[in-house]
């Protein structure tokens, strides 16, 4: 599939330069820069963007600068609770729901946790080259695209993102990488040696205190590096760079010394002594703040270069005037992880991995060419929006049968006309946005959709919906989403059921199903599907499934196949480690509904089938090694 799309993009760059020069005349258009400075795990309340109630603890002087000049988008959502769907769904532009990747650590054959009656339906790990990313998108259209940092959209060759439209990729996690032994937060910090890989900076920067009135300094971080060698080698092409920082996800540590004794001072604690889990309450975390504080200084690094550098395209500019920044996180922020307490998402309720407020609601910012400087606005934002306004913005075409099929909306008109409302494809104001988690207990296992002033959850446990009203009149009315108003609100439940019920259904989104070793006691147990016979003919590498008769109907049907990279060359007599994972094909069914088929790739390396009844039982056949 890639080598098709090789051909289609020389096809359309060919078509694209002999228009190019024309369309540069007539409008004086330039191809834009695009940089997404995407954070993870960072939460709406932990900039100094949106504060509620009570001030931000953290401080953020970079990002507060950067929305002098952009608008800050204060309904801004991520597609998903959780990294890897956001992550998956901001490059390919669509729902978590259609390709399936709706959690982290996809890829694996489904099974129940120990304290749940029910098995998570099947995802895969990552992106397939089927997908079409923004990268090569833009790549098709003359960009010169980089990846820096995370990349969490899967990890075999394939999936690479080297293969999904980077030309440059560096994904090493920089000085986020974790601390090694014990009592390791408090000792374990950067120095100005020559040998330290974190060797810190003779520049100074924030914060400036008595002890330090010129600054301190910070620890080097390639992932910060690498983005600004990325910048200054592509000056000369217009370039997408997707930096995806690892901060401010678990490990909560930091390796500048300097800035953990600054939040100390400001949080009224004593600097550390021994490494064990900060539990106060609140945003009283000084690792945590000074993990928010360096990515806040990333930030930073990346704009005074685009300030300072000159455009070699646009001569008299600077980068900055021509390059679109957007500013967001992958998920709502994480409150805690085991004992340890790392921030707090008030006024909004819990975090990430839940679809409540405090896990989808993400700090935004848009700045670049003709967008209007310290601007505020509530209208309904998605991540999935960035894939169509960036092809806009940047005048890039692709083929219809993918801009047709991408979920997200055009928002230029907000960016660039200052409308207030963001219009669909038939020219009318959007009117919702829904998130898909069919994961974890009974409080997360959901399903949700924001309408306006209202957010309706239909839980996949209890079957029940839940409504609450955000927003009343333009003002704040229950943000904290407290009270439960579907009893009182009948017909807007009703209405909004049916619009998340329909989008489901339209989406083909999987749902949880019941685990039969949960379920002893249910009369249905007795009728679920058994397969009688299960054969493999190797020379077609043709399955046959045979189930036994007058079983309950099964209503859905799978193969899932193992896949994996080639095994490496062994080192030092050492077995080399071989990335698999598993994905989804499809079966033929017989009339009957007792016979099914398939085809084994020829690349594959396992296999069995996965049957749905009509009770919603999941039966998993056997897993079986292909020879």
């Amino acid at each position: 599939m890639k080598n098709n799309r090789t051909f289609l993009a020389l096809v359309l760059l060919a078509f694209l330069a002999s228009n190019y020069g024309n369309s540069q005349e007539k409008a004086d258009l330039i191809k834009p820069n695009i940089i997404i400075f995407y954070a993870d795990d960072l939460g709406w309340q932990d900039v100094e963007l949106n504060d509620l109630d009570e001030p931000c603890a953290w401080d953020t002087p970079n990002i507060k600068a950067l929305a002098k000049d952009a608008i800050n988008f204060t309904n801004a959502y991520s597609p998903a609770p959780t990294c890897a769907p956001s992550r998956s769904a901001l490059l390919s532009g669509l729902h978590p729901a259609k390709t399936g990747i709706t959690n982290v650590s996809g890829g694996k054959i489904p099974k129940a946790d120990k304290s749940s009656k029910y098995t998570s339906p099947f995802f895969p790990e990552g992106l397939m080259p089927e997908n079409f990313t923004i990268a090569e998108a833009l790549k098709m259209n003359g960009y010169k695209t980089g990846h820096v940092g995370k990349w969490h959209a899967g990890h075999l060759k394939i999936q690479s993102s080297k293969n999904q439209g980077f030309d440059f990729a560096h994904e090493s996690r920089g000085a986020h990488q974790g601390p090694k032994g014990k009592n390791n937060r408090v000792n374990d910090f950067a120095t100005h040696n020559k040998g330290d890989k974190y060797r810190l900076s003779e520049e100074k920067y924030f914060p400036f205190t008595k002890a330090s009135p010129n600054g301190i300094s910070y620890p080097k971080d390639e992932v910060t590096e690498n983005a600004l060698e990325f910048i200054k080698n592509s000056k000369e092409e217009p370039f997408f760079l997707y930096l995806a920082h690892w901060m401010v996800h678990y490990p909560i540590h930091t390796k500048n010394r300097e800035l953990l004794q600054y939040y100390c001072d400001k949080l009224g604690m004593e600097f550390p002594k021994e490494d064990i889990p900060m539990t106060a309450g609140g945003q009283n975390n000084p690792y945590f703040g000074a993990m928010v504080t360096t990515l806040d200084w990333s930030l930073g690094r990346v704009v005074d270069l685009l300030k300072k550098t000159d455009d070699p395209r646009n001569p008299g500019k600077k980068l900055y005037e021509t390059t679109y920044i957007i500013f967001s996180s992958d998920n709502g922020g994480a409150e805690q992880r085991r004992t340890e307490i790392m921030s707090d998402n008030a006024p909004l309720d819990k975090g990430k991995k839940y679809t409540e407020e405090g896990g989808i609601r993400i700090p935004m910012l848009i700045s670049g060419p003709n967008i209007p400087k310290e601007k505020t606005k509530d209208v309904l934002i998605n991540q999935l929006d960035f894939y169509p306004t960036i092809l806009n913005l940047t005048n890039s075409q692709i083929p219809s049968k993918y801009s047709s099929d991408l979920d997200g909306l055009d928002i230029s008109n907000v960016l660039l006309k200052n409308e207030k409302e963001v219009l669909n494809k038939d020219g009318k104001p959007r009117e919702d946005l829904w998130w898909h988690y069919p994961y974890g207990d009974e409080t997360k296992n959901q399903s949700a959709i924001r309408s306006g002033d209202y957010k309706l959850y239909k839980n996949f446990i209890s079957g029940n919906y839940v409504l609450h009203r955000l927003y009343k009149n333009g003002k704040r009315h229950d943000l904290e989403e407290k009270f439960d108003i579907a009893k009182q609100e009948p017909e807007i439940t009703k209405a909004l059921s049916v619009k998340l019920e329909k989008y489901l259904k339209d989406y083909d989104a999987k749902l949880p199903y019941k685990d039969p070793s949960k379920f002893k006691n249910e009369e249905d147990l007795a009728t679920i599907p058994v397969i009688a016979k299960d054969v493999f003919d190797a020379a077609s590498r043709k399955v046959s499934i045979q189930l036994e008769k007058g079983k309950s109907n099964v209503i859905e049907s799978y193969a899932l196949v193992k896949i994996s990279d080639k095994a490496k060359a062994r080192k030092k007599g050492k077995k080399s480690k071989v990335k698999s994972t598993y994905i989804r094909i499809p079966v033929d069914a017989g009339k009957n509904n007792l016979e099914y088929t398939f085809t084994v790739p020829k690349e594959a390396i396992e296999y069995g089938i996965i049957l749905i009844d009509e009770n919603r039982f999941m039966v998993k056949g056997e897993f079986h090694k292909v020879k």
